[in-house]
């Protein structure tokens, strides 16, 4: 076995016994599964999951601390097309009724707000990424 070799099986047993999310139980049980002598193959088929990706979660196990090998790495994403301004209005603008920023209907709706933020913003938005905008300042 030509990874893990200075892994330590306790201390995936245990942080497996303290996850409480998906994914970081399932990177767990393939790390310990290869240290139990499954092949890259069976545990790629077994989880569903490329042979790349099985290899790439072994490499963090053996490069990083537990706590960050079992997390997904931080990607930045796309900038946002609103700025922080732009977005603090929308979220003003969106505690006030369409009708009152002279649009016809009662409540907001994804397809509303993408046209409504398409004409004050001049940014074009899917309707699920206006629906998630919704959710998120409805939340906020």
């Amino acid at each position: 076995m030509a990874k893990l070799a200075d892994v330590d099986a306790d201390a995936l047993r245990d942080a497996l016994a303290s996850v409480s999310e998906a994914k970081p139980a399932k990177r767990l049980m393939v790390a310990l599964a290869y240290l139990d002598g499954e092949s890259v193959e069976t545990l790629s088929a077994r989880y569903g999951i490329p042979r790349s990706t099985v290899y790439y979660w072994l490499d963090r196990f053996e490069s990083e601390p537990i706590d960050s090998a079992i997390e997904d790495e931080h990607r930045p994403g796309r900038p946002p097309k609103l700025d922080e301004e732009e977005r603090e209005r929308l979220r003003a603008d969106l505690q006030e009724p369409p009708t009152s920023h002279g649009l016809d209907g009662d409540e907001w709706t994804p397809a509303l707000l993408r046209d409504y933020v398409e004409g004050q913003f001049a940014v074009s938005y899917s309707e699920g990424h206006a629906r998630r905008l919704l959710d998120r300042f409805r939340t906020a």
